[in-house]
């Protein structure tokens, strides 16, 4: 079960990649813990909208990807954007 939380990481990082404007500034962390797992997306700073979206629907449906692909592994996802 552990290599498919690994995987959270990667699949933000997926996600996220394409949308940006500085690939070369995205990072992705991922924290484990016994509440959960938590996402961390760093960019670059003109990017952090065009993450977020429109009313915040972009980041909505990462972290509604992230959570339906956490149920396999029947842990709980939060995907955060690090400030």
């Amino acid at each position: 079960m552990s290599d498919q939380t690994m995987d959270l990481a990667g699949l933000v990082r997926t996600l996220v990649e394409p949308i940006v404007e500085y690939p070369g500034d995205l990072q992705v962390s991922q924290t484990e813990s016994d509440a959960g797992i938590l996402v961390e997306i760093a960019l670059n700073e003109e990017d952090t909208g065009k993450v977020i979206g429109r009313q915040g629907r972009v980041i909505k449906a990462i972290r509604t990807l992230a959570r339906a692909a956490a149920v396999r592994a029947d842990r709980h996802v939060d995907v955060e954007i690090a400030e």
